[in-house]
Formats: C-alpha cells, sequence, structure tokens
C-alpha cells in the first residue's frame, strides 16, 4: 500500500523587488542575477540597511529554515 503524502506548495522562484518576512526580519531582494543576489535584511523598522549578496542557493535554504512568508 503506498501512503499519500500532502503536497506542498512549490517554493516562489526569486525575483527582483520581492519582501520576505521572518520573524524579527525582513529580507528585500534587490537584484536578482545567474547566480547571485543583491539583498538586504534587517528589522522591520530599521532606518539604514546595508546591501549584502550571496548566492541564490544559500538565499533559498536561509528562506526555507527561517519559515519566511512572501508578502
Amino acid at each position: 500500500m503506498l501512503k499519500v503524502l500532502p503536497l506542498r506548495p512549490s517554493p516562489q522562484p526569486l525575483a527582483n523587488g520581492q519582501v520576505w518576512r521572518m520573524a524579527g526580519a525582513n529580507l528585500k531582494v534587490d537584484m536578482v542575477g545567474k547566480l547571485l543576489v543583491h539583498y538586504k535584511l534587517a528589522k522591520p523598522d530599521a532606518v539604514r540597511v546595508p546591501c549584502s549578496i550571496n548566492s541564490i542557493k544559500t538565499i533559498e535554504a536561509f528562506l526555507k529554515t527561517n519559515k519566511a512568508v512572501l508578502v
């Protein structure tokens, strides 16, 4: 007998201008390239936020582990 697993919605691909909300932080995607993502990670009420660069796979794993929700 086969077990039927419930289908999870597939994660959204990263795109320019997306804002992901996590517990205590927001991640704003500025630009997505072939391999890298330019993003800003900050608390919701932060005034100055540095721009960071990381690989797409790393950002997707980070969003998954922190249970981020696309706003």
